[in-house]
């Protein structure tokens, strides 16, 4: 030996420095999945198919701040453990109708079944998703996704967005039997993938859902933030679009 290192084992050495994470971890909507183009095509569909500014909604505009309000305050008591899901599903659109003074259970089931169906064949994505997952796939990183989201509905969204063959293992809330940002369902995931804490990222747009539990589990994390409001925790990395990732990983 002449006391180099040969061409290729620095090539290796190289790669090992580099490569920092082992394992990517993605949230779904809101990351990737455009949910509030989405929801909002949906509800649209929903205002005019039910007829609802006959029924008293007096636009499509107050029906969609009246359930989007409902959605999240319902959805913060779900995470919490205070509802079920079907109370979550049933109340939602029953709180809204009621909003406009509109007692109709057979509408409420009508509306809330034809969400659930519509929803997931929604495909609007962020810009440049997909142009950023093939160049983490061409660089042989196995990623993963963790959603709070319901199975069958994220796997469904996932699919007809043409984006589910990126990921090795999908993490539902339901499938692990914890919600983020609790440490459970990462660590859940984290033994699924097969790897550790020190070796994955996190990257998902929920502050205390996605990077500070990400942070509790011994994740580093990307918080993608292209409205860019104020935090009062700063993340390992802060992105405003997804191509940034390329300067990360």
């Amino acid at each position: 030996m002449n006391g180099r290192v040969p061409a290729h084992l620095c090539s290796i050495l190289y790669l090992c420095a580099v490569m920092k994470y082992k394992h990517i971890f993605f949230d779904l909507d809101h990351t990737l999945w455009d949910f509030e183009t989405n929801e909002q095509e949906t509800l649209l569909e929903l205002y005019n198919s039910h007829a609802l500014e006959s029924r008293g909604v007096p636009s499509f505009e107050a029906f969609s701040t009246s359930y989007v309000g409902h959605n999240e305050r319902l959805w913060d008591r779900f995470r919490k453990g205070f509802i079920t899901r079907n109370e979550l599903r049933d109340k939602r659109f029953r709180l809204t109708l009621l909003d406009f003074k509109i007692g109709d259970e057979a509408l409420n089931k009508k509306i809330s079944e034809g969400f659930l169906e519509i929803l997931p064949y929604k495909t609007a994505l962020f810009p440049e998703t997909k142009e950023t997952l093939d160049y983490l796939a061409a660089k042989d990183y196995p990623m993963h996704m963790i959603t709070n989201g319901f199975e069958e509905t994220q796997l469904l969204k996932m699919k007809n967005a043409g984006i589910a063959h990126y990921f090795t293992h999908i993490i539902t809330s339901e499938i692990a039997g914890s919600l983020k940002p609790y440490r459970e369902i990462f660590d859940y995931a984290i033994t699924k993938a097969s790897t550790s804490a020190r070796e994955s990222i996190m990257i998902g747009d929920a502050m205390e859902l996605d990077i500070k539990g990400a942070h509790g589990a011994g994740m580093d994390q990307v918080y993608f933030n292209p409205a860019k409001p104020p935090v009062d925790f700063k993340p390992t990395y802060t992105i405003g679009h997804l191509r940034e990732l390329k300067e990360i990983l």
